[in-house]
């Protein structure tokens, strides 16, 4: 069991004991911030909001802390634990990784954005400009791509639509990125049309 003072002891404040019992066993036993990422994904796809809540508070502190570490392996994976934990209000933490010099963390920090947009494109709308500036001009393929599939969770607006039917049809883009934008685009643009004509 915890002992008072450390900080996964506070996780468990307010609970019955037997409920610490369970729950101190099932926490204590991730180690990694890796591993508590993937536990809470798995509670998030079961609707498990209140264990969900527990390892929240219990990660907080040391997903901000990973985040800032030297070792850009250390903040991609704090990058992409925010949307496995589905922190929504880290996003701006995101807009700090979407900017990291490590290719790695941009493409954590992106597939955080994207998860955390499936239910709603604010997260996403909210960045439009990074993405667009990440697809069409980041030095690191993978992470164009990335980019991209996060449009994709975008509101549809015409910028975006005329940027990535530009991008499919550059020839300096590589194969795969092109057409990436060109799948992107028309869904978008299909969207677009359904929300002006809602009977199509």
């Amino acid at each position: 069991m915890p002992v008072a003072g450390h900080p996964r002891f506070y996780a468990l404040a307010g609970r019955s004991p037997a409920a610490n019992r369970a729950l101190a066993i099932a926490l204590w036993a991730v180690k990694t911030l890796a591993e508590a990422a993937a536990k809470a994904d798995a509670l998030a796809q079961a609707g498990n909001e209140r264990e969900l809540a527990d390892l929240r508070r219990l990660w907080d502190q040391p997903l901000e802390d990973a985040a800032r570490d030297a070792d850009f392996r250390a903040r991609a994976v704090a990058f992409r634990a925010v949307g496995q934990f589905r922190f929504r209000q880290k996003i701006e933490l995101l807009n700090r990784g979407l900017d990291d010099t490590s290719p790695a963390c941009r493409g954590s920090a992106l597939i955080s954005l994207e998860l955390l947009s499936r239910e709603s494109p604010g997260p996403v709308n909210g960045v439009r400009p990074m993405l667009h500036r990440m697809a069409s001009g980041d030095t690191n393929d993978a992470v164009r791509r990335l980019a991209i599939v996060c449009l994709g969770r975008t509101s549809p607006k015409s910028e975006t639509i005329t940027l990535l039917a530009g991008m499919a049809e550059d020839d300096r883009y590589e194969r795969e990125l092109r057409e990436a934008a060109k799948k992107t685009s028309a869904a978008l643009k299909k969207k677009a049309d359904t929300q002006k004509d809602p009977h199509k």
